[in-house]
């Protein structure tokens, strides 16, 4: 149980959670300030909130979660893409929730849970994504370049000489 538990803590996504739980608080806190102080639209102060933690989110995830893989542009611009996909869906449920009855801070836990769910995959897989490492001698099987041609044995040609 104890490796267990080593192995998720330094886990990507243990770092995703840690991350992704601090830029919840300064998204909700955006979205507090924006709506209650300055009186702004739900819907507007939703996506202000949302965007104010875009530059805290993706610098930490990108270095602290996912250790820096992909190209830095690269990565921006998916996850701006990402980020306004997810925008759109946050502002949904977080108007549809306060129509309800039941308050734009339980919409915007909900549609927390909701967007980090796909979030986690999008990040690893296609913002963020690792290198592949090539395999080191001892992995490979063969004891080869890591093809799949069979290994050749070099031995001299019986007919020079």
């Amino acid at each position: 149980m104890k490796a267990f538990i080593k192995k998720f803590l330094s886990s990507s996504l243990f770092r995703f959670l840690v991350v992704g739980g601090l830029s919840f608080i300064v998204d909700l806190g955006l979205l507090a300030l924006c709506f209650q102080v300055f009186g702004w639209p739900l819907w507007l102060a939703t996506g202000a909130g949302f965007w104010g933690s875009f530059f805290f989110n993706y610098f930490l995830q990108r270095h602290f979660a996912f250790g820096g893989g992909g190209t830095a542009l690269g990565g921006v611009l998916r996850y701006s893409g990402l980020l306004a996909f997810n925008t759109v869906a946050v502002m949904g449920i977080v108007e549809l929730f306060q129509f309800l009855g039941a308050g734009y801070v339980a919409g915007k836990v909900v549609a927390t849970i909701v967007t980090m769910g796909w979030n986690y995959f999008i990040y690893k897989h296609w913002i963020f994504p690792q290198k592949k490492q090539p395999k080191s001698a001892s992995e490979q099987t063969d004891g080869g370049s890591g093809t799949d041609a069979p290994a050749q044995k070099l031995t001299p040609n019986s007919s020079e000489g």
